[in-house]
């Protein structure tokens, strides 16, 4: 029987800086952060050639606020304008036709991701049959591999996650979880705020610790209407973008390690 080939997606790199008093972007003279270099390469050609050599991905946008920032003509090319957020930017995005579903969303800071961790979550994301899908790796996974990795974990009953900047966009339906995450980006990181905007019931499930992963992404599925489902990725390395100097230095440390090993 002939193989079916592998379904091909479109990919959306937020990329937006957050303007010229970025410390990170200050800190390294860079008008955008997402031009850091890390380890010679800037973090968004390293996205960008993750994406390009995944064999997942049929084509890639860039929402940044001005495609001139970008040096390489291919990116320019794919830039498209930025909104005041990271969602939203997303939304205008995906809502103009630029790209077709399943749209699979990621950061131009996400300077580990690699080819391998592409097709991984695209491969589960379809499996899933969900409308929505995000990348989340298990504390244990991070910190088994990186104890001095300093992380942000939800803590979900015996679940304690990491978000990994991997987010699949299955169908239409699934731009209504964007819709709301726009106006629940300035609490992403306070879960007593996170977890009540869906709903009392989750809440006082959270607050007893009888939370986990599953019946959080249940109430979110009920509350909104549609199929919300997590893909725990086996890579401790899809958990670390660089938003600080540690980040940084620990990334370069992980490429080192790489080149050596290959």
């Amino acid at each position: 029987m002939q193989k079916m080939p592998a379904q091909t997606w479109c990919t959306l790199v937020l990329a937006a800086g957050r303007g010229p008093h970025d410390p990170m972007a200050k800190a390294w003279g860079v008008p955008n952060k997402c031009l850091i270099p890390v380890a010679g390469v800037p973090m968004i050609r390293r996205v960008w050639d993750a994406l390009a050599s995944s064999g997942r991905v049929a084509a890639t946008r860039i929402s940044i606020e001005d495609a001139n920032l970008l040096p390489w003509p291919e990116l320019r090319v794919a830039a498209l304008p930025a909104g005041a957020s990271a969602p939203q930017s997303a939304l205008m995005a995906i809502s103009s036709g630029a790209l077709e579903y399943p749209v699979l969303i990621t950061t131009g800071d996400h300077a580990l991701l690699t080819p391998e961790m592409v097709r991984h979550f695209c491969s589960a994301a379809e499996a899933t049959g969900a409308d929505f899908v995000a990348g989340v790796a298990r504390a244990e996974v991070i910190l088994e591999a990186y104890p001095q990795s300093v992380r942000t974990f939800f803590n979900l009953g015996p679940d304690r996650v990491s978000g990994c900047n991997l987010f699949a966009v299955m169908n239409p339906r699934g731009l209504k979880l964007l819709e709301r995450w726009q106006y629940l980006e300035h609490v992403r990181k306070k879960p007593w705020r996170l977890v009540g905007a869906f709903g009392v019931r989750a809440l006082v499930a959270f607050a007893l610790g009888r939370l986990t992963l599953d019946h959080a992404l249940a109430h979110v599925s009920r509350r909104m209407g549609l199929s919300v489902r997590a893909v725990c990725m086996p890579f401790a390395e899809a958990a670390i973008d660089v938003d600080k100097p540690a980040d940084k230095e620990l990334a370069e440390a992980i490429l080192a390690r790489r080149e050596q090993v290959a």
